[in-house]
Parts: structure tokens; sequence; C-alpha cells
């Protein structure tokens, strides 16, 4: 289905499109045929992921220098861009997070991932949201989670907690504007390692391991499997899918859900065999 064309002449702004998931996204979207926005706070890095996803596509990739955790910021990007063509998409990609025991988490280090996962993905998709409804123009927002936005998770308290508002975020505007043309939609990945948040989460060899491998699968997600379900979710062909979450990460989640799921790792055949019913003589 990932035809040249399938997301032609669409217009997609990722946030945080400079680096890692979100780069990787823009340079799938850019193959598809999409025109692309990328936007972060650090205007070098922009400019040259811009060039390099340009040369290796042809595609046409603008940026804008922009701290989503100001409103205003964020209010005088969109404008900046609508003046040359209104976007079709929203892929709420930025975030920020690290590792820490809760009790030690000062304010400031609390507002650093919520400011910036919460708040600028509430900023961003009302500021095209309104934009979009005043236009009655179709269009698409998709935000990048993950699954203990549902389950939670000790040690990321701050992320666990501003990743759950996107998602309610997610399905409430899916209810309330999916019958006026603008669908949302949320991705949960599991591990897809990148490079500087891989540091912050695993600092030692051995975590990064057990991170990487301790799903059904073994293995940690490509970086273009995580583009492609992006890809379809924004494309014509998940017209019909609206405030939903889809899950990419090898069933990680699943099997932590499941009370005697860590037997599989932890049971010999010695351990199995003892289980078995004794026959009767």
């Amino acid at each position: 289905m990932f035809t040249p064309g399938l997301l032609k002449d669409r217009r997609i702004l990722v946030t945080g499109g400079g680096t890692g998931l979100g780069r990787s996204m823009g340079q799938r979207f850019l193959e598809l045929g999409a025109e692309l926005v990328i936007c972060g706070r650090r205007e070098e890095v922009l400019r040259e992921t811009a060039a390099a996803l340009s040369a290796a596509t042809g595609g046409k990739v603008e940026t804008q220098a922009c701290d989503i955790r100001d409103s205003g910021a964020v209010e005088a990007m969109v404008e900046s861009i609508w003046a040359t063509r209104p976007l079709d998409a929203l892929v709420n990609n930025a975030a920020g997070n690290f590792i820490a025991r809760s009790e030690e988490l000062s304010p400031r280090a609390v507002d650093a991932v919520v400011n910036i996962v919460l708040h600028g993905s509430a900023y961003a998709t009302l500021a095209c949201g309104r934009r979009w409804l005043k236009e009655k123009r179709p269009a698409s927002v998709l935000s990048i989670i993950t699954t203990y936005a549902w389950t939670g998770s000790a040690y990321v308290v701050p992320s666990a907690m501003a990743k759950a508002g996107v998602l309610a975020m997610t399905r409430s505007l899916a209810v309330e504007w999916g019958g006026r043309g603008v669908r949302l939609n949320a991705i949960a990945p599991g591990p897809f390692p990148t490079p500087g948040a891989w540091e912050r989460l695993v600092p030692r060899p051995e975590l990064a391991q057990e991170f990487e491998t301790k799903n059904p699968l073994g293995r940690v997600g490509r970086h273009g499997e995580l583009a492609d379900l992006a890809s379809f979710l924004l494309s014509d062909g998940a017209g019909y899918i609206n405030g939903e979450v889809v899950t990419i990460d090898g069933g990680e989640w699943l099997q932590g859900a499941g009370q005697f799921n860590f037997l599989g790792r932890m049971m010999t055949e010695a351990d199995w065999d003892a289980l078995k019913p004794k026959k009767r003589g």
C-alpha cells in the first residue's frame, strides 16, 4: 500500500522533527509524496536535517524554530505556516523524559517534561484545529504517546502524567472534531532506540539489553516500522480510524500485564515437569 503518492501534496508538521523518530517519520512522509515542516528549538539541527532529507528524497522541507512550551510561539509558528499554505496533518512527536525516583523530583523537573509533552501537544493541536475547523478543511492529528499512558510507570511519573493527558486529548477531540473532518489518533511505541534519549533512560549496557529485549519478539523496533505505521494512519486508507491508539512494541506491555508471564523466562524444564499431573498407578 505504500505507493510513492500515498501522501501526495499533504503538508505535514512534525514537532521535534529534527532528530530521532521525528526525523525518521519525516523522511518517510517525503518518500510518499508529502511536503514536510519540521519544528524544534535548535535551528542549526533543523537546517541540517532539512538539507539531508531533501537530498535523500528530493522532497520539500520547511523549518520552523519554535519552543512548543510557549503558547505564543506555537501560535506564531502556525500562523507563519498557514501564510504559505495550510497544513493537512500534525504529528505531535516532541517529547522529553528522564529516569528519576519520584520523591527526588523538583517542580522544575516535572515542568520540564509536562510542558513539552502535554502543553506543547495541546498548544499545537488547538492552534491547527481552530484553523481547520474554521476553514472546514479535512485534517489529521497523530500523537506519539506510550503504553504507560494507560498503565502508569514508576520512575518516569512526569512522562506518564503527560502522555496520559495527550491520550485523553486524542480521544476527547476525536469525538468533538471527528464529525467536522478532523481525525485524531495516537501511536504507542515500545523501545525504538534514538541517540540522546537512550543515554538518559538506560545508563548502563546491561540495562539497555534488558530494556531492548524484554518483549516477546526479543528485539527493538525499527524506525521504518513506526514510520510506515504513522504514514498509514495519516493516509486516506485509515479514514475510518478515529480516536484509536495503535501499540507497536513487540507485545511488551501485554507480556508485562499478565501476572504469570514472567514464568516463560524463569522456569526450567524440570520446573515444568514438576507441575505436570502425576499418573496414577
